[in-house]
């Protein structure tokens, strides 16, 4: 990958040796292994077997989960904040584990689409929950740093499965719950 990124550097004109770029390609390389770490991971390793039962059957929300992400067209960043809730059926699921399921996707190369339904349908496997719901909420430097160039704008989805789909109630409290800290 270090050749690669000295070839990109090259190909925008630059000198790789400069004092300044002498080890970026070696840098860029570390940064993108890290950025798209998610490749290496799997639920199960970051799971752990950090599922515990009780006897809780109302939603668990865990908000505000920092994360992020890589878009798959442009290889920019984007950034935002994920929040995931769940109606455990017998089994929660450890409040890390949720973090760590999120960063599992949002560390490859991504839309923001796909992230939200991939995380849902993570968790309602993982937990085997009555219903999940995810809300992405991003801003995206392909959208902010080229092309139309707006800075404001933030791009929000939603998977909602299981009660979180088929009851309306179930997603007004998932809602409600968010509306509640702003």
């Amino acid at each position: 990958m270090e050749q690669h990124w000295a070839k990109i550097i090259e190909a925008i004109g630059e000198d790789l040796h400069r004092p300044g770029l002498a080890d970026t390609p070696k840098r860029a390389a570390k940064a993108f292994e890290f950025l798209t770490r998610g490749y290496g991971q799997s639920v199960e390793e970051v799971v752990n077997n950090a599922l515990f039962p009780s006897d809780s059957s109302e939603m668990i929300l865990v908000q505000d989960v920092e994360l992020y992400s890589l878009c798959e067209h442009h290889l920019l960043p984007f950034i935002g904040k994920c929040h995931v809730a769940y109606i455990p059926t017998g089994k929660v699921l450890g409040l890390s584990k949720v973090a760590r399921i999120v960063d599992v996707y949002a560390r490859r190369l991504q839309i923001q689409e796909a992230l939200t339904t991939q995380i849902a349908t993570t968790i309602m496997e993982v937990t085997d929950a009555e219903g999940v719901g995810v809300i992405i909420e991003a801003q995206h430097m392909c959208m902010m740093m080229r092309g139309v160039e707006k800075q404001n704008s933030v791009m929000k989805t939603s998977a909602m499965l299981g009660t979180f789909r088929s009851e309306q109630k179930t997603r007004e409290e998932f809602l409600s719950l968010l509306q509640m800290k702003r």
